[in-house]
């Protein structure tokens, strides 16, 4: 985007997967100029949906400098440049923490037999994974690029105090680089995704700290729980109304095998705990809190949707309201992806890319607020 002045703001992408944080910047009127990603098959997504000034770069990041970045992207050492980029979240993510160790299988296996004592704590020293660094490798390109904002996003489990020392590394080298800093805990339904899924943005600037955007739609439509002004809260039958038809059949999509029948009497927007005590069923089959959360759960058509998983599992929702897995360009539509949107690969290749996705209409708010902190918005 052009500011008062006639300059303009190339964006480059890093760890950019399908191109969220790209379709988000684009959106916001900057201009995308390089997405860089190490998977092939993103790679072939983004080649597929690029613009015509956007380039393509296949890359390990620990392997780049900022130099590298400016010349693939053509911008020259004047020109305004953002950085965006979400860091591999699995070392981070909830899931990694409660289940790399065993402790908490092995609690819930013990509770369905009546004989688990005291629930494990989660770990907290972290597993050894090498994509933790790759936090190091951002706040290092942003810097070497000379970038005059930048966008990091992850799950907020990076905020957990085993993980927390990472988070505070990257806000402490680049705010000594002269970056003023804006932390925003995002839940994308509030920028009117039908999808609860929360994320924590780290928004930066060389001029002025950005400021949060403003929301616009309800997280709830409870009477006491919303705001009048806002947008009613997104429906997940919104997104997926316009692939019912029979020409988006996918095979993928039947559920069949052991716990089909199960999944078919699971009411809207419930998962396994319809099928305890609990739950009032009078033949139980399950104990509550002896499975994982997503364990057949089912989308409520009239809610938006549960965070959508890059590696689902057999049983682990959501599943469609009509007793089916959602068809992949469901999945796109509840990421807040236009329909064009294309995606290369397996089924489970697009789900995954899918999956790890920044939300588009997220991405294009945060974008948005870097913009205005740099005076590049009209």
């Amino acid at each position: 985007m052009k500011s008062s002045e006639g300059r303009t703001a190339g964006v480059v992408d890093l760890f950019a997967g399908a191109g969220g944080l790209g379709l988000g910047a684009v959106a916001a009127g900057a201009d995308l100029r390089l997405s860089v990603e190490l998977d092939p098959t993103a790679c072939v997504t983004l080649k597929g949906n690029a613009g015509p000034n956007e380039g393509v770069l296949e890359a390990d990041i620990t392997e780049v400098t900022g130099a590298m970045l400016r010349k693939k992207a053509d911008l020259g050492r004047t020109e305004l440049l953002i950085v965006v980029g979400g860091a591999p979240c699995q070392p981070f993510s909830k899931a990694a923490y409660w289940t790399e160790s065993g402790g908490e299988a092995a609690y819930r296996r013990d509770r369905a037999k009546g004989t688990a004592t005291a629930r494990p704590a989660a770990p907290t020293v972290p597993r050894s994974d090498a994509r933790r660094t790759l936090v190091e490798h951002f706040s290092r390109l942003v810097i070497e690029s000379k970038a005059d904002g930048f966008i990091f996003e992850n799950v907020m489990a990076i905020t957990h105090p085993r993980n927390r020392p990472m988070l505070d590394g990257l806000q402490r080298e680049l705010a000594n680089a002269g970056y003023k800093l804006t932390v925003v805990r995002a839940n994308a339904v509030a920028f009117g995704v039908p999808q609860r899924r929360e994320r924590l943005f780290v928004l930066g600037s060389k001029k002025t700290a950005p400021i949060p955007p403003t929301t616009t739609h309800r997280l709830s439509d409870h009477p006491q729980r919303s705001a009048a002004h806002l947008l009613p809260t997104p429906m997940v039958k919104t997104a997926c109304a316009p692939f019912k038809a029979k020409r988006y059949f996918e095979p993928e999509e039947v559920i069949s095998g052991r716990w089909a029948e199960h999944l078919r009497t699971v009411p809207a927007g419930w998962n396994y705990k319809a099928h305890t005590a609990w739950g009032g069923h009078e033949n139980p089959t399950f104990v509550t809190e002896t499975r994982f959360w997503n364990f057949l759960l089912k989308l409520h058509p009239d809610l938006p949707s549960w965070t959508i998983a890059a590696q689902p599992g057999p049983w682990t929702g959501p599943f469609h309201w009509t007793n089916r897995r959602l068809r992949v360009p469901e999945l796109a539509a509840i990421q807040g992806f236009p329909a064009d949107h294309s995606f290369a690969g397996t089924r489970r290749e697009r789900v995954r890319q899918i999956g790890n996705a920044v939300p588009p209409p997220v991405a294009e708010q945060m974008v948005a607020s870097v913009l205005d902190s740099l005076g590049l918005r009209e």
